[in-house]
């Protein structure tokens, strides 16, 4: 008769021991192996702070283009006001420059009228001062309309305000300069309508 047959309390000890060994070696076989990648958990809610946050940033993005798109308006009304007056105020200076161009030859013909009478003739005198009279009228409303009469006579040439019809020789006088008006010249609010038409000195040869 074997031991365990002699003592059955002790073969149920080792059998008890053996599935105790079993189910250790299987826990750690069970740790060794490795694990299931976990399932990643669904994004989360973003909490109503976190929405607030993020509707204020919003906001201002918002507020901040529609101040610059008001800077920008505002820039442009003030540049097409300014325009607009620039354009009224030139109107207004230039709009008699047709006008003005059409009364020069008024003033001319006075002024060959007068030139054309003879001074010492007692006869014309009456007529020589209703010439003046006349011409001194124009030239007054000429005047106040900032219609300026150029007579460089004596005066350096100027390209600008002149024309120089011819060149002549001249003793004693400095070369480019208006010797004789042959017809005077005129500017608007400080344009030029007419250049003044003259006959400048250059070096004797």
């Amino acid at each position: 008769m074997s031991d365990q047959e002699k003592d059955p309390k002790n073969a149920e000890a080792q059998v008890e021991t053996a599935e105790e060994q079993q189910a250790a070696k299987e826990a750690e076989a069970a740790q060794a192996e490795p694990s299931a990648p976990e399932e990643p958990s669904a994004a989360q809610e973003p909490s109503t702070e976190e929405k607030l946050a993020e509707a204020e940033v919003e906001l201002a993005k918002v507020k901040k283009a529609l101040s610059e798109a008001d800077i920008r308006a505002q820039a442009e009304i003030q540049n097409v006001r300014k325009r607009a007056e620039r354009d009224v105020q030139h109107a207004r200076k230039f709009a008699l420059e047709k006008f003005a161009g059409d009364l020069l030859s008024v003033a001319d013909n006075l002024e060959r009228g007068l030139a054309a009478l003879d001074a010492d003739d007692d006869a014309l005198q009456g007529a020589r001062e209703g010439i003046e009279l006349t011409l001194k009228s124009l030239l007054d409303a000429f005047a106040k309309y900032n219609l300026e009469q150029i007579s460089p006579s004596d005066e350096p040439f100027n390209p600008e305000l002149h024309e120089a019809m011819t060149m002549v020789p001249v003793p004693n006088v400095e070369p480019n300069t208006v010797i004789d008006v042959l017809e005077k010249g005129y500017q608007l609010n400080g344009r030029l309508i007419r250049p003044a038409r003259v006959i400048v000195s250059k070096a004797a040869e």
